[in-house]
């Protein structure tokens, strides 16, 4: 069975590299793309600090979004591509750091507690398969450390769920 790892959180370029293993080693050997998106909302939530929201949606037609697997409390269940900080990741095929949500235009506010947002396509042979979606209650809780870790940490989840 599968136990997290504490990790030291004082450099965070080495906190994501021994995250990235930790997921690794959680996929290893599963392809089930439920299984994994609910293994790495839960492994992401429980190991990143001052989170209110991580978890998946999914492209299911090409205009539309749909709630995966996440830890948090309830969610918006579909956001349409173009539509907040979601669908302007799937819309524009990149990573999306908002500093204050209130800020963004369109935000779509699924928890009022939520003040910022990362927000990570998944891509698989070229083309976008979802995003993974992180909110904060802390202002400008993620940085481009925090951005490139969590790309990091879709290639893996994708490459073992596809």
């Amino acid at each position: 069975m599968f136990t997290a790892a504490k990790i030291d959180q004082t450099d965070k370029v080495e906190f994501y590299r021994e995250l990235s293993q930790q997921l690794t080693g959680l996929l290893h050997g599963e392809s089930d793309l439920i299984a994994n998106a609910a293994n790495t909302s839960a492994l992401m939530f429980e190991m990143l600090p001052d989170l209110n929201w991580a978890g998946f949606y999914f492209l299911r037609s090409k205009d539309e979004l749909v709630l995966g697997p996440f830890q948090g409390r309830t969610a918006c269940v579909r956001i349409a591509v173009g539509r907040g900080v979601c669908g302007t990741a799937v819309e524009k095929g990149v990573s999306v750091l908002v500093e204050d949500v209130h800020e963004f235009p369109g935000h779509i506010a699924c928890d009022a507690a939520s003040r910022s947002e990362l927000v990570v396509p998944l891509h698989h042979d070229g083309r976008i398969l979802g995003v993974i979606d992180l909110d904060s209650p802390i202002p400008a809780r993620f940085d481009l450390d925090d951005q490139a870790g969590i790309e990091a940490l879709a290639r893996i989840f994708v490459a073992a769920s596809y």
